[in-house]
């Protein structure tokens, strides 16, 4: 028996042996499959088609896999505007490429920055005498702002085309809250800091819309010169002056109406937009479906033509979302994550750096931590630029004064110099239903924050110091970094938002270009040969699971087949979402943002990706009283506003595409 018994312990050890063998096999094949990247030798001769579904981004957010299985939503697809531009500038010049195709079916938005850099990489394509096509069944603004770059603008026959330009209505709770006797205090400096207007009035304040009677109408008048010059058959003062009779003159056929406006070229289904391809780039070899045509695949592509790093190396650190506390992003500026990269870098002997910016704003002490850091490479005597995508402003800005020179486009929203916090207190709404509160001091900061029995004259002053303070500091920031005197500083600041052209006029700006002009710009500091330099984006690489799994996962996403319903019900659908989701960011705004986090801005309704927030987290490392007084604010706030997230968190679910956040519409 006891030979039978080794024999059999034998066996089971080789049993477990293979079974684990096994396991690590099957592990070890998935990771290579989730890790999988696009092949260059996957690319195809002929037309390269982007299909452009979901946002355009800066910089594309970082799929959690664990978190979006428990969400149960797909994330909205996110494209990276430097990724599609050097796909179409290697496309101009690339002999396997026969033309260009834009799929817009899906396309949500993005930056009119980055609508108009897709758009004069289009013409350059153009210029190489390659068609480039787009096709949807609706067109929007920043649909038309791409698509009056390309040779063909196709159109299904049942969809259609509106131009709305920016613009359009805010929420106000000023009322809703006197209602419920809920106390919003609002601490802040600056005239035109209009983001805590919604918890104070019932309407816009006459401030507040001449700021963005301004913005706007730069933002619009820019557009408007953009697109003509791409598309000079286009009608856009009959589109825009009187759409009712410019609809009904076609008796209310919305595709032939694009087509007698100019807006688009062709009129015709998939099936007769894919022949139209196959004649310019060729048959598919591989499918006999009807509407088939030579297809090289984006992904495959732009994996083929990346170029290589060669010469001596300029860093490119993206601060982009909103700037929060901690680790976020990418996609969302944490303030600890983008100072270790920065400060991981210090020792990698870069020429120079660029800081690319594309944030409204938020946290200070976040925005403090990445300028500081980029002042640590200042210090090592290198040039460093900062570059502004569609926009920099607040934090955003405050980030730049690290930089030697700035650089934006006309159509860039910047400044926003200004400080807010709102607090809500419930001393009145607990009278009502007869909660009072009372008790001893020994100090007149005892027991405060009380949020049901109110806030102390003294707390209060404090808190209004805190923020008057912090505004001291960024005009000192700004002043000493653009080397201007602080009163004139004061004079363009007070929370006012600009248009890239005007923020160049008062000098907060020196000079418009793009991130290929900040590069050329720091490259002849260092004293580098044109080609003598190649950019590496700092923090840029990718979880290894992250490409199947964004491909899998926003290839069936809710967000982007809702948004391929382009006719002008499905925009009206997704306004409706976009509403919900302002409905949202103010909820949280009110439930978890307090102290001089309020940096954040409010997002224009075009600006085109969502800002991701993060609920309030409570410290008990304060340092400083005022610091510790906040802290305690947001801790006690947090406490107490528990179910307000959860409420934001359905009007997400509600609107899963809606922009939350940014800039007033």
């Amino acid at each position: 028996m006891s030979f039978v018994g080794k024999v059999w312990k034998l066996l089971v050890g080789v049993k477990d042996g293979l079974v684990l063998i096994f396991m690590l096999l099957f592990f070890m094949a998935l990771f290579a499959v989730l890790s999988a990247r696009p092949s260059p030798g996957q690319v195809r001769e002929g037309a390269l088609l982007i299909e452009l579904d979901g946002f355009v981004v800066e910089e594309r957010s970082e799929i959690d896999p664990l978190q979006t299985f428990l969400s149960g939503q797909a994330p909205v697809a996110e494209h990276q505007s430097r990724d599609l531009v050097t796909a179409l500038n290697a496309a101009a010049t690339d002999e396997r490429i026969k033309a260009v195709v834009l799929d817009l079916s899906s396309f949500v938005g993005g930056g009119q920055v980055h609508m108009q850099a897709i758009g004069e990489a289009m013409d350059r394509v153009r210029k190489a005498e390659k068609p480039v096509l787009t096709y949807a069944l609706g067109y929007g603004d920043d649909h038309m702002h791409l698509a009056a770059h390309a040779s063909e603008v196709w159109i299904n026959p049942l969809g259609g085309a509106v131009i709305a330009g920016p613009g359009g209505s805010n929420l106000y709770y000023g009322d809703l809250l006197e209602r419920l006797n809920i106390n919003a205090r609002i601490y802040r400096v600056g005239t035109f800091k209009s983001a805590v207007e919604p918890y104070s009035r019932n309407s816009m304040s006459d401030a507040a819309r001449e700021n963005l009677a301004g913005l706007y109408g730069a933002m619009w008048e820019e557009w408007q010169a953009n697109v003509k010059k791409a598309r000079p058959s286009l009608d856009l003062e009959r589109v825009t002056s009187d759409p009712v009779e410019w609809v009904t003159s076609s008796q209310g056929d919305l595709a032939k109406a694009a087509l007698d406006a100019g807006l688009v070229d062709k009129l015709g289904d998939r099936i007769a937009f894919g022949e139209r391809v196959a004649e310019l780039a060729g048959e598919d070899a591989w499918s006999k479906k009807p509407g088939a045509y030579a297809t090289a695949e984006f992904a495959p592509f732009l994996a083929d033509v990346t170029p290589s790093a060669s010469g001596k190396t300029i860093g490119v650190v993206t601060v982009a979302g909103e700037i929060v506390d901690g680790d976020a992003g990418p996609g969302t500026a944490g303030g600890d994550r983008i100072a270790r990269i920065l400060d991981e870098a210090l020792d990698d002997d870069l020429a120079g750096l660029v800081v690319r910016v594309d944030s409204p704003g938020g946290s200070v002490l976040a925005s403090e931590e990445i300028r500081l850091a980029i002042e640590r490479h200042r210090a090592k005597d290198i040039p460093v630029a900062i570059s502004f995508a569609n926009v920099a402003a607040s934090g955003g800005y405050w980030v730049a004064t690290a930089g030697d020179r700035i650089f934006a486009q006309p159509e860039t929203v910047t400044g926003s110099i200004g400080v807010f916090a709102v607090l809500p207190t419930f001393e009145d709404a607990a009278a009502e239903y007869g909660v009072n509160a009372d008790g001893y001091r020994t100090t007149p900061l005892s027991g405060q924050p009380d949020l049901v029995g109110g806030l102390t004259p003294e707390v209060d002053a404090i808190l209004q110091a805190s923020i008057e303070d912090t505004y001291a500091d960024f005009l000192g920031r700004v002043a000493k970094a653009r080397g201007m005197e602080t009163a004139r500083v004061d004079e363009i600041a007070q929370g006012r938002v600009w248009d890239g052209g005007t923020a160049r006029q008062l000098k907060l700006v020196d000079q418009f270009g793009g991130l290929e002009e900040a590069l050329a710009w720091v490259a002849a500091e260092a004293e580098l040969e044109e080609d003598g330099y190649s950019p590496r984006f700092l923090g840029a690489g990718t979880a290894q699971y992250d490409s199947l799994i964004r491909q899998m996962l926003t290839s069936s996403s809710p967000d982007t087949s809702g948004a391929r319903g382009g006719d002008l019900f499905a925009m009206a659908a997704r306004e409706r979402g976009a509403l919900l989701g302002r409905l949202a960011s103010d909820v949280e705004r009110l439930s978890g943002t307090a102290g001089c986090s309020g940096l954040l801005p409010r997002m224009p309704c075009h600006a085109q990706r969502r800002i991701k927030h993060q609920g309030p987290r409570c410290s008990d490392n304060a340092e400083g009283s005022v610091h510790g007084l906040e802290s305690a604010l947001r801790c006690a706030h947090a406490r107490l506003f528990i179910r307000l997230p959860a409420i934001a968190k359905a009007a997400h679910a509600l609107a899963p595409g809606a922009i939350a956040g940014g800039f007033e519409r």
